[in-house]
């Protein structure tokens, strides 16, 4: 199979759902800038090169819904020639549309494509506009359809991850962020348009337009006695709190990845190489677990250690689950989400894959850091792991 290589990998900035940047920016509007600013950024490429576009998104119904990978596409002014996909794996959808992508690259099948994320959890919220479960197989399959928080109260009473140590990830997360945000550590980040809507004068409403260029989900103010003084949100003498778990997030992203020969022929240095990538299955009621199973099957599947792994993008959908997965694998927390993660940055479900891969990307360029490994939990019991190394 041919190498898969990384141009391009950016994002826009993470909003607070309903009360952030983008409350008012409708998905395809998100989508459609990333997508024309991950072209712009590759030096000497045309949209009319890509050949197709996946675009992972969680909850693809209403503004974000029929196919947005060719809807968005088409309101960036791809030629209509240029394909696009909508790819599903919740938490993973981002990732798994990058290595589909890739895949399509390595197997022969394209020579360019773009693989990205968004969800707008203003726009659509969690589980969608109407979830319809199954009525007989909620009572027989009941843990498939688990509120995500349970899930992660499951994992910390389970396997003991105490609510102090909890409170202490999120903390650490909230610094990392805050000190990246400060010394202008995001690079991955393009300043995004944003609409905003204000009052005039006479009750009518005018639309405006400003440049977002910050997550600003981060809460630089955050202490340890803060955390220990909110309560659980998801069950009675839980540990799990608006504090310690990932926020609801709007956000869109973009890897541009090419084959050998077009990185030749369009004169380009490329950032890495798209190496692996696998899903694991486990039990839904503590699908927090993925990363753990997930990380070692990748490492097995890429003849690897963990230890020549040099840097890690872990999701933190809850801090109970990312904390269990780390201590589980052995694995170094300095080197785990070394500007934050989700706690503070936000969760925007269907973007977090592609949003986490230019992230790593950007730290491992900004570490010299030769292999970096992005991982995640899925809601209905799964993770994933892909495994990147940095070109010379």
């Amino acid at each position: 199979m041919r190498d898969a290589y990384i141009v391009t990998s950016i994002r826009t900035p993470g909003c607070k759902r309903n009360k952030g940047a983008f409350k008012d920016t409708r998905p395809e509007d998100l989508l459609s800038f990333i997508l024309t600013e991950g072209v712009e950024k590759t030096k000497n490429m045309e949209k009319k090169d890509v050949e197709d576009i996946m675009i992972g998104c969680s909850f693809p119904e209403a503004e974000q819904g029929l196919n947005i990978g060719r809807i968005a596409s088409q309101i960036a002014g791809f030629p209509v020639d240029v394909t696009g996909a909508t790819v599903n794996r919740f938490c993973a959808s981002g990732l798994e549309a990058i290595a589909q992508a890739a895949l399509r690259v390595m197997a022969g099948w394209s020579d360019i494509v773009i693989g990205g994320g968004l969800e707008s959890m203003t726009y659509v919220p969690m589980g969608g506009n109407l979830p319809r479960p199954h009525p007989e197989y909620t009572q027989k399959l009941a843990d498939l359809y688990a509120s995500m928080g349970i899930t992660a109260e499951n994992v910390a009473h389970r396997y003991n991850v105490s609510r102090e140590s909890q409170d202490e990830f999120a903390y650490q997360s909230q610094m990392k962020a805050a000190e990246a945000k400060s010394k202008n550590l995001y690079k991955e980040i393009v300043p995004t348009p944003a609409a905003r809507y204000v009052e005039q004068e006479d009750g009518t409403y005018k639309k405006e337009t400003f440049l977002q260029d910050f997550d600003d989900g981060i809460r630089e103010g955050t202490t340890l006695e803060g955390l220990a003084n909110l309560n659980p949100v998801f069950a009675a003498g839980g540990t799990v709190t608006a504090g310690n778990a990932s926020q609801m997030t709007d956000g869109a992203a973009a890897t541009v990845i090419m084959s050998e020969d077009e990185v030749k022929a369009l004169g380009l240095k490329p950032i890495a190489k798209f190496k692996s990538y696998t899903t694991v299955g486990c039990k839904p009621d503590e699908m927090g677990i993925g990363p753990k199973l997930a990380i070692p099957k990748l490492m097995k599947l890429a003849a690897m250690d963990l230890k020549d792994v040099g840097l890690f993008e872990i999701n933190e959908a809850f801090a109970s689950q990312a904390l269990y997965c780390i201590n589980e694998l052995g694995i170094d927390k300095q080197n785990v989400n070394i500007h934050g993660g989700a706690i503070a940055l936000g969760h925007p479900l269907g973007c977090t894959g592609a949003k986490l891969c230019a992230t790593l990307l950007n730290n491992m360029q900004e570490r010299g850091v030769k292999y970096g490994v992005e991982s995640m939990c899925i809601g209905g019991g799964m993770g994933a792991a892909a495994l990147f190394e940095l070109c010379e």
